[in-house]
């Protein structure tokens, strides 16, 4: 062994050592004992395998669920130290769902993080004393998962991702990206979109009434029936997309997009990364940590406030739009917090 290769292996022992004895510290501080270690729950509809919830992904921003670990971590929280983290999926199957939350009640968690509305919706029907922290919802207060944003009450609480007049922003911008527009599609899963789709076609048929644009309703159902309906707006007179929360089929609906030159915009930067023409929504910072180390701590989730997104932002991938057949105008791109190539 070199003796660079010595110092290396002294100097990792002891960070280890000094890791270990905070890691321990922090167990005891916190009340924890071998026999009572915490539960953190969570529930998504995205495949396990999926980049935005594969655990070892620490470092990336992508990765919900590396950026949770880290955020606990950083609290005095150490996966399988002084918590363990059990994470079940329903890949998106409506019929697999009641399976996945009565799974995770059985593990009588200490906290459920939920990954949107439609999982905080199961959850919470099927469990009124155990603490739920839902990553995003769209109208929690409407759906019933809190009484108030800033006084929840129950045993809910959360960040919401956006308001119903989002969609009106969304037409707003997919028109200035495409001046010629006459008619819109908007693509959405009936069975996973709050109040069945209406939550954003309210505010987006309002706009399309005033712009004289044409707005038609695209339900999918199913992965399968994603490419027909993009494809229908292919066709003559000049049409665009808004893809309302097809997150976990993001990758099939981007392909459809580019493989019918349809322009769409998004909610989520995740269909900007994957090769998506344009978004506009929250910056939907990883906050959960701060919630589900308070409610390990002995918070009620009753009495932490539903938090709002605090910035939203506009991306444009001009490559995308150049194959498109697309000039972005400057006055949509000086407006953009980030233009990809």
């Amino acid at each position: 062994m070199t003796g660079r290769s010595f110092v290396s292996s002294a100097v990792n022992r002891r960070g280890f050592i000094r890791l270990a004895t905070a890691s321990v510290a922090g167990w005891i501080a916190l009340g924890a004992t071998p026999d009572r270690m915490r539960i953190v729950a969570s529930l998504t509809a995205l495949p396990l395998d999926d980049e935005l919830t594969r655990r070892g992904m620490i470092d990336s921003a992508s990765s919900r669920l590396g950026n949770l670990v880290a955020g606990l971590r950083q609290r005095g929280w150490v996966e399988g130290v002084n918590f363990r983290l059990e994470l079940r999926s329903t890949f998106g199957a409506p019929d697999r769902l009641k399976m996945a939350v009565q799974e995770l009640l059985d593990l009588k968690p200490d906290v459920i993080l939920t990954g949107s509305t439609i999982e905080t919706a199961a959850v919470l029907a099927a469990t009124k004393t155990i603490p739920v922290v839902f990553a995003t919802a769209n109208d929690p207060v409407g759906n019933g998962f809190v009484e108030s944003l800033a006084h929840p009450r129950g045993n809910a609480t959360g960040f919401t991702n956006s308001s119903a007049e989002m969609g009106g922003k969304w037409l707003q911008l997919i028109r200035e990206a495409v001046p010629d527009v006459a008619r819109v599609g908007i693509l959405f899963n009936p069975a996973t979109t709050p109040r069945g789709g209406r939550f954003f076609l309210e505010s987006i048929e309002q706009e399309a009434a005033a712009s004289g644009v044409s707005v038609i309703p695209a339900p999918v159902n199913a992965p399968a029936e994603i490419d027909d309906a993009v494809k229908r707006f292919s066709e003559l007179p000049k049409a665009a997309m808004v893809d309302s929360f097809l997150v976990v089929n993001r990758k099939a609906v981007v392909a459809a997009a580019a493989k019918y030159r349809v322009p769409t915009i998004y909610p989520f930067h995740y269909f900007i990364d994957a090769g998506g023409l344009m978004s506009y929504g929250p910056t939907l910072e990883v906050r959960s940590a701060d919630y589900v180390d308070l409610i390990l701590r002995g918070t009620k989730p009753g009495d932490l406030p539903v938090q709002s997104p605090r910035k939203y932002e506009l991306l444009i991938n001009r490559t995308v739009a150049r194959s498109f057949g697309l000039t972005i105008p400057f006055t949509l791109l000086a407006r953009a917090d980030e233009i990809r190539e």
